[in-house]
């Protein structure tokens, strides 16, 4: 094959479609554009959202404002009237919440609001507190602290267990194979030198009795 063979596959390439020069270009007189009307004018035709005249699809929808985050941060909530019945010294948390039945869920957040009074000093330790929330607590002698996530608790590595003893296993399997290999080389040795000595008495056996 050489260079001027070389051609492009085929249907790969098409001829350009020569328009507008009368019906001898081959596509007859209007080029396949039909005769006048919306369709032959350049840049014509409707819109990829035409729908023949009905009303489109995105007309339809609701008038929808805005989104929604997906990283929106739905808070269970709890208001100061809901906590008058728990005796002083009390320490708020998210696990105390549910245990009384107050949320439902301890790893959801929880917001302490300020709706009703309060009179006994409690300490609150959630996620979110209010600023009136956190002004009457303060004024019944309460306080409120910063909620910390508690940690997972990790195994540790036990000390004390024996370390296994790979390399000396197998360096004392490699020094048995090489001593049985060493007795193996001596016993063929001895084997041989005493092939050679029984060779050497029989032909002095022949050569006694030749004599």
């Amino acid at each position: 094959m050489k260079l001027h063979e070389l051609t492009p596959n085929a249907g790969s390439t098409h001829r350009r479609k020569r328009v507008a020069r009368g019906i001898s270009a081959g596509q007859g007189k209007t080029a396949g554009r039909g005769t006048k009307g919306q369709g032959a004018r350049q840049g014509g035709g409707p819109s990829q959202y035409f729908q023949g005249g009905n009303l489109p699809f995105f007309r339809k929808l609701p008038f929808k404002r805005g989104f929604d985050p997906l990283n929106r941060v739905k808070y269970q909530e709890i208001n100061l009237d809901q906590l008058t019945d728990l005796p002083k010294d009390t320490v708020i948390t998210p696990e105390l919440l549910v245990e009384a039945g107050l949320v439902r869920n301890a790893g959801q957040p929880v917001a302490v609001l300020g709706r009703g009074e309060i009179k006994s000093a409690i300490t609150v330790r959630v996620q979110k507190v209010s600023g009136g929330a956190k002004t009457k607590i303060e004024a019944a002698g309460g306080k409120v602290e910063a909620w910390e996530a508690p940690k997972p608790e990790t195994a540790k590595p036990e000390t004390d267990a024996p370390k296994p003893e790979k390399k000396k296993a197998v360096k004392k399997a490699a020094g048995t194979k090489a001593a049985g290999t060493k007795a193996a080389g001596t016993k063929a040795a001895g084997t041989k030198a005493a092939g050679t000595k029984a060779v050497g008495t029989k032909e002095d056996v022949k050569q006694e009795a030749g004599e």
